[in-house]
């Protein structure tokens, strides 16, 4: 079976869920594992800067939106936003160049590894450096999370690394 560049990490989740295995509910880091979101914060919060929009059924069993968005050096990344992430947020947020209007951002990054997950999104009318209680305690905030730098924690449990004694 072929699959696009950007949708390959969302059949290995969906595997799970047509199989009938339930899922916890946990994102997870695909560098080093770190617990990044819950499928309970998922929020989507629609642009009309999106290249393209489409549901899948990732998380869970649940059907979430995936925007896919082109920064300004032609990188494209398909994202799922959430109303809280545990990822590092690397204020000064700035407004130049936002996927949302009205919204600043700054690079978010898993806090244990560093790998740039995404980007957190604040309104541009705020400070440029806020809070991580600000940040958290708003209903204005979210964060935009690259599907393919996360991974479900169930799919993740059933990985099986082989030591080298056992390899023929």
């Amino acid at each position: 079976m072929y699959f696009t560049k950007f949708s390959w990490v969302f059949a290995l989740l969906c595997e799970w869920v047509r199989s009938g295995v339930a899922c916890s509910g946990l994102l997870l880091c695909r560098s080093c594992g770190h617990e990044v979101a819950e499928d309970a914060d998922v929020r989507f919060v629609p642009s009309r800067l999106a290249l393209s929009h489409r549901n899948d059924t990732v998380i869970g069993g649940k059907r979430v939106s995936v925007q896919l968005f082109e920064n300004p050096q032609g990188f494209r990344f398909e994202v799922v936003t959430f109303k809280k992430a545990d990822v590092l947020k690397h204020w000064p947020a700035d407004s130049h160049f936002s996927w949302y209007p009205g919204f600043s951002w700054t690079f978010a990054t898993c806090p244990r590894c560093k790998t740039h997950m995404g980007w957190a999104f604040q309104p541009s009318d705020w400070p440029s450096t806020v809070t991580r209680e600000e940040f958290e305690g708003s209903d204005q905030t979210f964060v935009s999370l690259i599907a393919d730098r996360l991974l479900q924690e169930h799919f993740a449990s059933t990985l099986l690394m082989t030591p080298k004694s056992f390899r023929s």
